[in-house]
């Protein structure tokens, strides 16, 4: 190992001079890196983005297992199945409580701007926790009230007042399709792709609000298990009891499974992210390609004057990797930074969950060293066929 060491140290940097030489193209070339980073940065963290924030509330549910139609699509996307499913779920060995979830979309009235906006309601018997939401707990009995519902501080949109009254321990008052409804409480769940926000109350208060819907008609199912039993046996023992085309048993895990494999796979959005991912691997791979094709070239014939002195073509091809691992290197430490601030941006402006992370940052930088790497192995190719005989 000493020894490589001491090898890498007497060796002459070519690939490092090389691009030294030529300033302004390797400032072109770091930059164009550093904007493929960047666009790779921001579609990365809008997927995920994408992916945590539309599965925050599967992720809330207090449930072990849940029931739900196979007509659903997503959260917002949720067809009803008959609430009796919950009785003759509760006959299955291992199963404590099935608790009725109904869910909604509903366009409401701003209370701060009066402007309407598109909020997801969700409605439960306040008698049985449901959520695990930090402040929905401790709130049930507030939404036991009639046309009473907590509200979430972290909705999208201009609410700054709306909290600040809430906290204060007063009531807000707002209208949904000309129906009034009081806030006296706020939670923090946040914004999604799907809704601005969301609002808590009792199943009552829920179908005041939806008067189309039926009772009998729910959204989801919320099984929990007794202690001691497992819960994919309790799930298979569902599935037999029910035997039903009307619903569909998924365990917690699945159910978050569910959600996301949606927003990857049906939902545009998450095309249009993996899209934009791999656009920007191929404008890397072409700005560097250009970069250290165009410097072959203009070393042509130093690399044949190599080659007619004895060195093989893979010390040549090292010197092009090398440029191609310093460009990698550098040009990913803007491409880094910049999205810092641009995440801090996005995340205010949307209230969604846009951060950088420690893994996808080092994704980003393995992938840039693979990017650059390719674009090296492209643009040696011509190298590798360079004939000293034909350069002078």
């Amino acid at each position: 190992m000493t020894g490589i060491i001491q090898e890498l140290q007497r060796r002459t940097p070519l690939g490092w001079l090389q691009l030294s030489h030529h300033k302004s193209r390797l400032l072109v070339a770091l930059a164009g890196i550093a904007f493929a980073d960047v666009l790779i940065f921001m579609q990365l963290g809008f997927q995920n983005a994408l992916y945590d924030s539309n599965t925050r509330l599967n992720r809330a549910l207090v449930a072990d297992i849940i029931l739900l139609s196979p007509q659903s699509r997503n959260m917002q996307n949720l067809a009803t199945f008959s609430r009796r499913r919950l009785l003759q779920a509760a006959d299955v060995p291992g199963v404590q409580s099935a608790t009725a979830m109904y869910i909604g979309l509903l366009t409401w009235k701003n209370p701060q701007t009066r402007r309407k906006t598109s909020m997801q309601a969700i409605g439960f018997n306040p008698e049985q926790s449901a959520l695990n939401i930090p402040g929905v707990q401790s709130q049930l009995d507030k939404i036991k009230l009639p046309d009473t519902f907590i509200f979430d501080r972290a909705s999208r949109g201009e609410y700054q007042e709306v909290v600040q009254q809430l906290d204060a321990g007063k009531v807000v008052t707002t209208e949904v399709d000309k129906h009034t409804i009081n806030l006296s409480g706020g939670f923090t769940l946040g914004a999604s792709f799907g809704a601005d926000g969301t609002l808590v109350s009792s199943d009552e208060n829920f179908l005041r609000l939806f008067p189309r819907r039926q009772v009998g008609g729910i959204n989801l199912g919320l099984i929990n298990i007794q202690p001691g039993y497992d819960v994919q046996q309790v799930a298979a023992g569902l599935k037999l009891h029910l035997q039903s085309e009307d619903v569909k048993v998924l365990t917690r895990a699945e159910y978050i499974k569910f959600e996301e494999d949606y927003w990857k796979t049906e939902s545009p959005i998450g095309f249009i992210f993996s899209l934009g991912v791999s656009m920007g691997v191929i404008v890397g791979v072409i700005i560097v390609y250009q970069v250290l094709s165009t410097d072959v070239n203009a070393h042509i014939k130093e690399y044949a004057t190599f080659k007619a002195m004895g060195y093989r073509n893979a010390y040549l091809l090292g010197v092009i990797f090398e440029e191609a691992i310093i460009l990698a290197v550098l040009g990913f430490i803007p491409g880094f930074i910049f999205p810092l601030g641009l995440y801090q941006l996005a995340a205010t402006a949307t209230n969604l969950p846009i951060y950088m992370t420690v893994s996808r940052a080092l994704f980003v930088l393995i992938l840039t060293v693979m990017m650059c790497s390719l674009s090296g192995a492209i643009a040696t190719r011509k190298l590798q066929s360079a004939d000293p005989a034909d350069m002078f």
